[in-house]
């Protein structure tokens, strides 16, 4: 994430007080790390889907600097936000879709293959939206992890850094969340390797 802290944190805070030169500066300094991130997020999709990087950005874009109730703390705390937004984007995404046909079973659902926003795939987008507000419950911090790795495609050292954790710490978190998730997604299935990885 390359630009200066204090100066994103500056630039939402004027935002919030209504300077609306603050968001132009703000978009060149953000947007190419969430073009990353959506693009991270979307790499896996099959041919032909629907939502692009670029409108995935623009959307979350919007909602956040809609935000006029937050008070901005930092930049993490921003990247933050908008991983939890393209998740509420993606996982809209995904209903639309699964909405246009009729549901299918899920015979078992994988958490590092699921294919975003994909038609054929959105009913375990949603299977695995549901299980992480569960995982939520169960340990924030793990539904956290899962959130920026999954949702926005974060690297380990970037999910450190906004929980404040040790990468090691976060390699062990991503690998509990997985076990958890594969065992609430595939009830009796047994031998996922995230399983093994314990």
């Amino acid at each position: 994430m390359g630009s200066a802290p204090g100066e994103v944190t500056q630039l939402l805070l004027e935002l919030k007080r209504g300077n609306r030169e603050a968001e132009d500066r703000l978009i060149l300094l953000v947007y190419g790390e969430l073009r990353r991130i959506a693009a991270a997020r979307l790499r896996r999709e099959s041919p032909g889907h629907s939502l692009q990087p670029t409108a995935l950005v623009h959307e979350a874009y919007l909602r956040l600097t809609a935000m006029q109730e937050l008070d901005w703390e930092c930049r993490a705390q921003f990247f933050a936000l908008a991983a939890k937004v393209m998740r509420n984007i993606l996982v809209d995404h995904a209903r639309a879709k699964h909405a246009e046909k009729r549901p299918q079973a899920l015979d078992r659902v994988d958490v590092d293959q699921a294919v975003l926003v994909a038609p054929e795939r959105s009913a375990e987008v949603l299977a695995i939206d549901e299980a992480l507000d569960r995982l939520e419950v169960f340990d924030p911090t793990l539904a956290r992890v899962v959130e920026y790795r999954f949702f926005a495609g974060m690297t380990e050292k970037e999910i450190g850094h906004l929980l404040n954790r040790s990468d090691r710490s976060v390699k062990r978190d991503w690998r509990k969340a997985r076990a958890w998730l594969y065992k609430e997604l595939n009830p009796g299935m047994e031998g996922s390797p995230a399983l093994r990885d314990l």
